[in-house]
This record gives structure tokens, sequence and C-alpha cells, in this order.
């Protein structure tokens, strides 16, 4: 990151912001100032990792996050007297934890990838349209999703689901053990699957078959409004830690959300295409579209906005995959530099199913057209090739409903892993790509948002940018001929 970029906590323009990221690996927490530049020093990380087994299970324990997150918001205040304005929370979407009477979780925290209610994402599917369903919650029936979770809950452990008293998000019961106090930002309700994205309410139906009451959930607050705490719990954090004594606490929102804002996508002139593990494209609209293309989701941000887009699975993972697999001559940067082949092998890369934008999630990784004068290369850069109409795939719906924006942010992991696929996906995507060089994206996000309300008269700082990718012509009409032949082999060989 430029150190220009960053800043010193005395020459940090006020006022700061705390912000805490509870993601996939780790707890991440530090210091903002006015304008969003991160503070020097000001960081603190605690690794963890989720609970997995073969059967699809994906746990995490609640209070561990807690600990960790106060953990966290100690490390980063050590040295700061009495200057915090506010305190932003963001974590993992879609996440579950059931808690008694007394505000004690009972059950795990149950993570975005438990994908042990596949029976009841079927079972759902005969009683749902789903087609109907997606424009009223923005989002499909999907193991991710609560519905079908709060089902196999109910079938499955019975008595554990009688014992709840409410059900939450992580960051719900963060706030709850800190604050005493639980509330679900609009962002986080929407990626529940649970809320009716054009109301900005839970969604009836949806909430009589998961078997859960109104009263079960917590009231749904724009992301802008700060939580209004109890005077004890006020005066409980000034004494556990004095630099929050005058802060204003803000509902937790989705990782997703905080990425996109994050990295600059703050209206719809710039989409952020995120590269990682997993891929998502997201665009931030002004207003609460009347209908979504069926390929994407759509989830309401507060009253005026929503973000619109869709995830991939294999992104990184695939990349991780070929390095194991296949042995490649030369870095994977290498297998981009020539010019595009008509005869390269067509991958479909659905290594570990299909999310956006056909929702198969039985369906596997294709090869097409891979003869005996093939080689690894080859098959590396048709992979790569895959990945990234995947990724236009994605634009073409996005398009559909918002137009085209000017620009493309991209960031995380793979393209410092593979710089030349930032000129892949420009090329792809017909659009100009730049890619984001600072890192916890998510995080400053979450800050950004605080600061919104915080500091509305502050232009925040541009962070640093990578060299800006223009789409080579000549290729992007290669590519248009490609995805069209992917989309043909996608017909023909995914399961619905």
């Amino acid at each position: 990151m430029s150190d220009a970029f960053r800043t010193t906590l005395s020459d940090a323009e006020r006022p700061l912001v705390l912000a805490v990221d509870v993601g996939s690996t780790a707890t991440r927490g530090g210091l903002y100032d006015a304008a969003g530049r991160p503070l020097r020093d000001s960081r603190h990380k605690v690794s963890h990792a989720f609970t997995t087994d073969v059967d699809g299970t994906s746990v995490f324990d609640a209070d561990q996050a807690t600990a960790e997150v106060s953990e966290v918001i100690e490390k980063v205040l050590d040295g700061v007297d009495g200057e915090v304005a506010g305190v932003s929370l963001d974590a993992f979407a879609a996440s579950l934890v059931g808690v008694d009477a007394s505000g004690a979780a009972v059950t795990p925290c149950y993570t975005y990838a438990d994908s042990r209610s596949g029976p009841q994402v079927a079972a759902l599917r005969t009683k749902l349209g789903e087609s109907e369903l997606q424009q009223r919650t923005g989002t499909r029936l999907h193991t991710s999703y609560l519905a079908p979770r709060l089902r196999w809950l109910r079938e499955t452990k019975p008595d554990l689901f009688a014992s709840v008293d409410r059900w939450m998000s992580l960051q719900e019961y963060v706030h709850l053990r800190l604050l005493g106090v639980a509330v679900a930002s609009t962002p986080t309700a929407s990626w529940t699957g649970l809320l009716n994205r054009r109301t900005g309410e839970w969604d009836t139906q949806l909430l009589r078959l998961s078997g859960i009451r109104r009263a079960q959930l917590s009231p749904v607050q724009d992301p802008g409004v700060p939580i209004v705490l109890e005077p004890k719990a006020a005066r409980a954090i000034a004494k556990r830690w004095p630099a929050l004594a005058d802060a204003q606490w803000f509902p937790g929102i989705p990782d997703g959300l905080g990425s996109s804002l994050g990295a600059g996508g703050t209206g719809s002139s710039t989409a952020v295409l995120a590269a990682s593990t997993t891929g998502a494209m997201r665009l931030l609209v002004e207003t609460i579209p009347a209908t979504l293309p069926p390929g994407l989701w759509g989830y309401r941000v507060d009253d005026g906005h929503s973000l619109l887009g869709g995830a991939l699975t294999d992104v990184g993972s695939a990349v991780t995959w070929l390095r194991e697999n296949i042995r490649i001559d030369g870095d994977l940067d290498a297998v981009l530099e020539p010019e595009p082949l008509s005869s390269t092998p067509l991958v479909l890369p659905f290594l570990s199913g299909e999310r956006s934008t056909g929702w198969s999630a039985g369906a596997l990784g294709t090869v097409l057209g891979i003869s005996a004068a093939h080689t690894p290369t080859d098959l590396a850069r048709g992979l790569l090739e895959g990945v990234a109409l995947s990724f236009a795939r994605l634009a073409k719906q996005l398009r559909g409903v918002a137009g085209m924006p000017s620009e493309i942010r991209v960031s995380g992991g793979l393209i410092g892993a593979i710089p030349g696929f930032a000129q892949l996906l420009a090329d792809v995507l017909g659009a100009p790509v730049t890619p984001v060089t600072y890192k916890r994206t998510t995080m400053r996000g979450s800050a950004l948002l605080a600061l919104r309300v915080l500091a509305p008269d502050v232009t925040p700082a541009v962070g640093p940018l990578g060299e800006r990718c223009e789409p080579v012509p000549a290729r992007t009409a290669h590519y248009a001929r490609r995805l069209a032949q992917l989309e043909d082999a996608y017909a023909a060989v995914t399961p619905l």
C-alpha cells in the first residue's frame, strides 16, 4: 500500500472510525480517518478457521468471534485517547446464530458455506415459484440462505431448534454481547434471503416456511443509523474502552457490501469485481429495481439503494487446482501473454458447482475441444479464460438491468498473483479494468459507510490503483464469440 495513502494518528483528519472485519480466515481491525485513509500501526489481526466436515458442515464459534472482536478493539485502541467517533463492523454474510432468552448462543454460527440444507432447498422448490421468490427477495433458493437452513434445523435438530429464543447474524450476536442490543442492518437482513427487497420488511411467507416467528428476528435498521445504547451499556463501554466513550456504533454489514464500497464501488458508474478464492461482481445502484435478471441477486442496502451482482465459486480456487494438478512450464502470467486463439480448449470452470448465473449446484468442470496436440499450458489458458468468461456472463446481465458502468475496479489476491488477469478481464468484458492495489477494502468500506454519517462533508481519499487496462477491440470480438460458445456448451452439459 502506498505510504501516501496511509496516515498517522497525529496527521489524521478527524473524526476517526474504528472498523472491524470478521472474515473467513481472521478477525481484523484498524483505524481510519475522515477521508477513509488507514492509520499506520493501527492494525490487529486474530487468525481463525471454520470447523468443516465432509457432510457439508461449516460452522464457527460465535463466542470466539466475540472474544476476537474484543481483542482487536483492545489492541487497536492501545495508545489512542478519547478520539474515536464511530465503530463499524462487518462479517461474512448469511451467518446464523440461535440464542436463548438470556442472549447466550445455543447453536454454533452456521456460515454461508454450510451446505447440509440441500434436501430442504429441493423441498422448498416444490412449494415456491423460484422466479417470483427472486423478484420479491432478490435471492434464489440456495444452501447459503436461511430459509432452507432453518428448515433443516427444525427437521433434523428439533430440540435445539425449539430452544432458540431469537435468530440472528454473527454481526448482531457480537453487538448483543458487547452492547446489550442487536439490530439487523438492511443489507445484513437482505443477505439472509428472508427480506422483502421492495418493502424492507421480513417476508411473511418465508418466515412461515422457515418455521419461525417475526418476533424471533431483530428489527431491521438502515445501516447509516447508529445503534441506540441503553445508558448502562454506554457507561460500561466507556469504562472498558475510554477512547470509545463518545463513539457511535453502527449496525453490522455484510462483507460483500464493505468490499464493494471500499474498492470504490460507490455508485452505478463503477462496478467492483472481486477475484480471490471465490469471486463476485457487484454494482451499487440508486434504486430498488422493479425486475431482476434471473442470474443475479439484488440486495436492498437502504430505502434508495441496491447492490446487484452475482458470485462465482471457483476463481482463485481454480488457479490453485491448476497449480496442484497441471504441470505448466513457466508462471501463469506468462500463459496469458500470447494473443488468444480459437483453438484454445473451452473450459467451464465449475470445479465446485455453480452459483451465478445458472445456480446449478451440480455443475462440473468441463473441457471441450481438447486434442493430442494441446499442452498443459493450453489447458491452463483455457481455464483462465473460462473464469474470465464466467465474469462476462455476470456483466451481461448487470448491463441489462443497470447499464454499462464506465469503469470496473478489480480487487483480490488473484490480480496480485497473476497481474495479466486484469488485461484478460478488460478484453473479455470489453470495458476498462483498473486494479485496486491496496488491501483490506472490506474493512475500509465498512468505515466509509460510517463516515458518510460522521463526516458527510469530507471527500473520501482515492486509494492507490494499478495501471488501467483498456480492452483491445480485436480480442474483445474474439471473446464475444467464445462467450457464445461457452453459453451453448453450458446449456448442453450443465444440470439444472
